[in-house]
């Protein structure tokens, strides 16, 4: 994964990821991944990072069975400051990702966070594996959460070390 070295990033974070948080907390990754999450939610709220929402994460959630998820979920979308409307040009890009073997909504996200995000995160094991295999394909950084936070800790970490 190559991640620039900046302060402020812009996040599209999956309706995967914006669930996980109301997922069974048992199981070690989904807390870790809960707890990356959470972190990256604070960062969002102080106004270091930019939480990127979009119209297709909209109508994901509107088909969430459970109505308290789904108003939890909603609810963590207020602080997007970015909401991306669905274009003629996404959805052309959206196709295109289909003949690489991407779910219809996977497809419709990726090409929303392209050019619009510095990171798209997803807990979704199948979409990172395609999004690994199809990645000269892709214009934007598909990753897990856990794995994006540890790298940019470690990027913090050698521009501290730099400095001193």
């Amino acid at each position: 994964m190559e991640i620039s070295n900046k302060n402020s990033y812009k996040i599209y974070l999956d309706v995967c990821c914006l669930n996980r948080l109301y997922d069974d907390q048992t199981q070690l990754r989904i807390r870790l991944e809960s707890e990356a999450i959470s972190e990256i939610i604070v960062n969002c709220q102080l106004g270091k990072w930019e939480l990127i929402i979009s119209t297709i994460i909209e109508s994901e959630i509107s088909q969430t069975p459970l109505q308290t998820r789904k108003e939890k979920v909603r609810e963590s979308l207020s602080i997007g400051k970015t909401k991306i409307f669905l274009t003629q040009s996404i959805l052309t890009r959206a196709k295109e990702l289909t003949t690489f073997s991407f779910k219809k909504y996977d497809a419709l996200h990726v090409a929303s966070a392209e050019g619009n995000a510095d990171i798209f995160l997803t807990t979704d094991d199948r979409l990172l594996r395609k999004s690994i295999t199809y990645k000269k394909q892709l214009n934007i950084i598909v990753a897990n959460p856990i794995t994006w936070l540890l790298e940019i800790n470690k990027i913090k970490g050698e521009q501290e070390n730099d400095t001193n």
